[in-house]
């Protein structure tokens, strides 16, 4: 399912990709001799949802990308450019983001150590902009640094602004989206780790 604006219409991939996710995708299916039926039956995402991601025309999420690793063998480092840290400061003059095929953007505040099983993002979300519906093992929390958001997690579905936050179990099915015509800042905390697999 491609990611469209409040208005209905797509959300364009950005023209300079810093990496062709869709390319990169299809390139290791290619490899595994794999279908697109094949990898939708092994990553639990629907065919039509990979093809449109191959072809750029959608951006699979951090945990669609998670699904689509353990289908195709790789790591989420196949995919992105994940930055890494030596201290457990991080200081607000030197962000560290995550090199994504996104219009989001994603900024580590995780540090590197051993046993690690949470990863911390600030994500900013621009106007318009909403992710596919997700489940997966593990705990999920969100804060509203700035802006608002429409929330869901299971039954619950409301508007988070500044300030609120939510704290649940992952397995609920969960999604977020900005309808505003600002960016949202939100912080996010959650475990497993998506990038430090054991």
């Amino acid at each position: 399912m491609a990611k469209v604006r409040t208005d209905g219409t797509p959300w364009p991939v950005p023209e300079k990709s810093i990496l062709p996710v869709g390319e990169r995708i299809r390139v290791r299916r290619k490899e595994l001799k794999m279908t697109l039926q094949d990898l939708a039956e092994r990553s639990g995402l629907s065919a039509p949802f990979i093809s449109q991601a191959e072809r750029n025309l959608s951006v699979p999420s951090l945990v669609s990308l998670l699904a689509l690793g353990d289908a195709l063998s790789v790591d989420l480092n196949y995919f992105m450019k994940i930055p890494t840290s030596e201290t457990v400061v991080n200081r607000a003059e030197a962000p560290r983001r995550i090199e994504a095929d996104s219009p989001v953007e994603y900024f580590d505040l995780s540090s590197e150590f051993e046993g690690r099983r949470m990863d911390v993002m600030l994500i900013h979300i621009p106007p318009g902009y909403s992710f596919v519906t997700e489940q997966r093992n593990g705990e999920h929390f969100r804060f509203v640094v700035e802006g608002e958001i429409h929330a869901t997690a299971g039954d619950v579905d409301t508007i988070l602004r500044a300030g609120d936050s939510m704290h649940f179990d992952s397995r609920l099915p969960h999604s977020v989206g900005n309808r505003s015509t600002k960016k949202a800042v939100l912080l996010y905390a959650g475990s497993p780790s998506l990038f430090k697999q054991e």
